[in-house]
């Protein structure tokens, strides 16, 4: 179970660990030894801890009673609980009795309590455990649900499972070695879950035009239309790019250093247009992408022209590349200096040719 926050006067609790039988208490700022303070519990963290925590005992116990389910490890998530079950499976309708019969023990009000037995009573192995810290010193404690379950813990707890309100068993997730985990939530959790969901589903009813129960349909329908978009963009780009190279190459005089960007390109499309210019010859450099920010970019022509200046490229870009057989690509995160990269490809050029 997660720690407590709160207050120690008007100084922070940043966390709480245990050392043997002392709580360690990090704070930002020295306090006064000695002096007294006013200690305030950040509450609703507490219980929420609570809820999620007496909430674990219940299912973890009524699910072996139901099902010989046994609880091997479980998590306090920030926003979902998950319990570890020592089995390769459980099913749907498995999880919706499960959850129908903790639910049942909720409404029956069934009290919760906290005993302190010594670590050597012979009671203690009769309680539900999986094992004492090797550090433990002084008594345990026992958390009893009448009827139900007793469990050694240091966790907090409610008194009543009627504190809980109400359980809700998301499913199962596939676990490690066998196992299945199974994954819920109690009290509040359930509540703002369900006020993320409404608003959820008020947007998505806005934005489709159409009622809850048409969403999936909805969704699915826009889902095809943009890929048979993409589809025909893409062939659109296909067709753009052989267009540009062959317009380059009938020129009467090709120049050696082909220069180009296109906002709405990918990398199929610098490829294309390298593929149909040919590198034999020509530097090719092109980019995709956001004109000032982030996109992609190739650099393609002969073999060792491009492996010394497809780096400085690169570098030059702020991105990351690599290459072979004369083609050099990857990401720029500084599309902004495209003049600069073209520069340098001129420079290169006139040196390569100082006569041209």
């Amino acid at each position: 179970q997660p720690d407590d926050r709160g207050l120690i006067g008007d100084v922070p609790v940043l966390r709480v660990t245990r050392r043997g039988p002392e709580a360690v208490h990090f704070v930002p700022a020295a306090l006064e030894p000695g002096a007294e303070v006013l200690l305030s519990l950040d509450w609703e963290r507490r219980f929420d801890h609570m809820q999620q925590h007496s909430g674990q005992h219940l299912i973890s116990a009524i699910a072996e009673q139901m099902f010989g389910f046994k609880t091997t490890s479980w998590e306090l998530g920030r926003q979902r609980s998950v319990i570890e079950l020592d089995t390769p499976l459980v099913t749907a309708e498995q999880v919706e009795a499960l959850e129908k019969s903790v639910n049942e023990k909720i409404r029956d009000r069934v009290p919760v309590t906290v005993r302190e037995l010594a670590a050597d009573d012979p009671e203690v192995e009769t309680v539900r455990s999986r094992g004492l810290p090797d550090d433990h010193v002084g008594p345990v404690r026992v958390v009893d649900i009448k009827g139900i379950d007793s469990n050694l813990c240091c966790g907090t707890h409610v008194s009543n499972l009627s504190d809980l309100q109400v359980i809700k068993l998301l499913g199962v997730e596939k676990g490690k070695k066998n196992k299945t985990n199974l994954v819920f939530l109690v009290g509040n959790r359930v509540l703002k879950s369900m006020e993320q969901s409404h608003s959820t589903e008020k947007a998505l009813t806005s934005l489709l035009k159409n009622g809850p129960g048409e969403h999936v349909e909805a969704v699915k329908r826009l889902q095809s239309s943009v890929k048979l978009l993409q589809k025909n963009n893409l062939n659109l780009l296909r067709d753009i790019a052989v267009l540009i190279a062959r317009d380059f190459k009938s020129k009467p005089a090709p120049k050696q250093l082909f220069v180009l960007h296109r906002k709405e390109g990918d990398s199929e499309f610098m490829n294309i247009i390298a593929n149909e210019i040919g590198t034999e010859e020509t530097l090719l450099f092109l980019t995709v992408g956001d004109e000032k920010e982030a996109g992609l970019f190739l650099l393609a022509g002969p073999v060792e022209a491009v492996e010394n200046l497809g780096p400085r490229v690169a570098e030059l870009l702020g991105g990351k590349g690599a290459g072979k057989r004369g083609r050099f690509q990857g990401k720029a995160a500084k599309m902004s200096r495209r003049g600069e990269v073209q520069a340098l490809l001129q420079e290169f050029i006139s040196h390569q040719n100082p006569g041209a």
